[in-house]
This record gives C-alpha cells, structure tokens and sequence, in this order.
C-alpha cells in the first residue's frame, strides 16, 4: 500500500453480538444482531457502514459539484440491507442511497449522484460484489 492518506483502526469482539471500538475511543459500541435480539440496544456492522457509505458518498458528491462549479447542499442516506444469499446459503448486503440534492434540476441531481458513484472510495470498494441503488432527488 503505497501513498496511505491516513488510516483508521477499530477492533470487534465475539462478533455480532459483542463489541466494537476505535483505536481513539471514539467509537466504542456493544453490537446487537438485530435478526436474534430486537430488544436488546446495540449496533451492528450494517449500521455502522450506512454511516460510513453515507457520509463518504456524500464526500465524493461534493467534491464532484464543486469540479463542476455547482454550488450544493445535499444529504444522503445510505440504507444497509442484510439478505439471505442463495448461492452459497449464507449472507450479504445490499445498499441503497438516498440522495437529496438542493440547488441543481432533477436531470443535474441524476448525473451528479451517477459520477460521485464513479468516484467515492465505498462505492469503488463494493463495485461488482453487492447491488447499489441510487435514488437521487432534486429538492
């Protein structure tokens, strides 16, 4: 791994029901399967890379606009999806992005959305391993 910007360190305990934290502290969260213990309060791998998608989406879109000269607001919303896999009788996940965009037309909003997919580090890490839907909407 050449030219690393930076990296950030987390360590999980006893999996999907257990523990996770930051190398900082920052993030420190007892995890909960949800699928087994919807009582129970916790996080889960799901949500923290909604989290994650989100708001590194949302980082390339700007970055995007701005290469474009377009001045935006915008929001977006990642929605993490655990699903059965039939090939191989296991897991995997499924995302959709929400995306709001203020300060650009619907057509403007559709090509932003589809060139910040093109460019953003989570979207280029699942390319071709799980299905991304963007859904995004001029405001």
């Amino acid at each position: 791994m050449e030219n690393v910007i930076f990296t950030s360190t987390a360590t999980a305990k006893n999996g999907r029901d257990g523990h996770v934290q930051s190398d900082d502290g920052l993030i420190n969260l007892a995890l909960v399967n949800p699928a087994n213990n919807k009582q129970a309060r916790g996080s889960n791998p799901e949500q923290l890379f909604a989290a994650a998608y989100s708001a590194c989406y949302d980082g390339a879109l700007h970055l995007v606009a701005s290469k474009e000269k377009k001045k935006i607001d915008s929001e977006t919303t990642a929605a993490v999806s655990l699903l059965k896999d039939s090939e191989d009788n296991g897991f995997k996940i499924a995302v959709e992005l929400t995306i709001k965009i203020k300060g650009v037309e619907q057509s403007e909003a559709e090509e932003l959305a589809k060139k910040a997919h093109q460019v953003c580090p989570y979207s280029k890490a699942t390319r071709g391993n799980i299905d991304v839907q963007l859904k995004p909407r001029a405001i």
